[in-house]
């Protein structure tokens, strides 16, 4: 009988998503490369908030990969009324990832050359929605953006609105005018990952204790080594369990949904006199994509 063949291994712009059966845990781990380099030069961002969206970029990777349904949507919106970022949004739909910052510059250079998440937004807060494909419905948590990092916001996010024991570890660099940004994501679901009353986190089994302290473990620099295969990574991980089941995720690509003929519908709903006022002297309406820098002449 023929061996088959063993399944190429995945390295980026893909997440990778197993289960650990035994142990009643899912995870996702991704690792970005070109997708993030053509996300980030659509605007010039300076470092702290080329970092900043990296990090957003790769949880909404990871978040979004668990959505069941190739039209299903995850959005994450971080905000706030008072800090040097005004505006962080980014979402997932089917490996189409795309994200954009809007930033103060000059409060921003007042901040140093690496500012805390604080320091970024001041009283921000975080939403994650869930737009579900086939009348599903939408469902949105908010949370206060307290902590170091975006992926403890996250971290919280699970625990309070889902009420589902969550494990988060992102890394981002910038080495050789690149930055590189990866990152790994636990759940635990005792009661099975669909329609099921979930576990309170104050019930947490030591499966899930054993489990999280091995994803723990992970390193930034074996997350961000690009020769170092995600498959690799959780086999280092999780190699005395009993099963992991491994999946490919969808390819990540820019997925900015911009185009003259989408502006063209949302420019129909407006009424006449509105059109009116947006039009310039040429009678043309320019639209700006902020996620891709790209712009529309509308002739509506």
């Amino acid at each position: 009988m023929t061996k088959p063949a063993p399944l190429p291994e995945t390295f980026a712009d893909q997440p990778l998503t197993f289960t650990i059966p035994s142990r009643d845990v899912r995870g996702r781990i991704v690792r970005l490369d070109a997708a993030l380099d053509e996300i980030l030069s659509a605007h010039d961002y300076p470092p702290p908030i080329a970092l900043l969206l990296a990090e957003a970029l790769v949880l909404v990777s990871l978040m979004g990969s668990l959505l069941k349904d190739d039209a299903s949507q995850l959005t994450m919106q971080a905000q706030t009324q008072s800090g040097a970022v005004r505006l962080l949004v980014c979402d997932y739909r089917a490996g189409a990832l795309r994200g954009y910052v809007d930033f103060d510059r000059e409060r921003l250079a007042e901040l140093g050359a690496n500012p805390s998440l604080y320091a970024l937004f001041g009283q921000g807060y975080l939403a994650i929605t869930f737009d579900l494909a086939e009348k599903q419905g939408r469902y949105q948590g908010i949370v206060p953006l307290e902590g170091e990092t975006l992926g403890a916001a996250c971290e919280h996010y699970f625990v309070q609105s889902e009420q589902v024991p969550t494990l988060v570890r992102t890394a981002v660099r910038i080495e050789g005018g690149r930055t590189r940004a990866a990152g790994l994501l636990l759940q635990y679901l005792p009661e099975g990952e669909e329609g099921r009353e979930r576990l309170h986190a104050q019930d947490v089994s030591p499966a899930w204790e054993h489990i999280s302290v091995l994803g723990g473990s992970l390193r930034h620099d074996e997350l961000l080594d690009p020769a170092l295969s995600l498959d690799a990574i959780v086999w280092r991980l999780f190699h005395e369990e009993d099963e992991i089941r491994i999946v490919p995720g969808h390819p990540i690509f820019r997925g900015c949904r911009c185009s003259a003929k989408h502006y063209l519908g949302v420019l129909g709903k407006f009424a006449q006199e509105d059109l009116a006022e947006m039009r310039d002297e040429e009678g043309i309406i320019r639209v700006d994509c902020a996620f891709c820098s790209r712009q529309f002449a509308i002739a509506a």
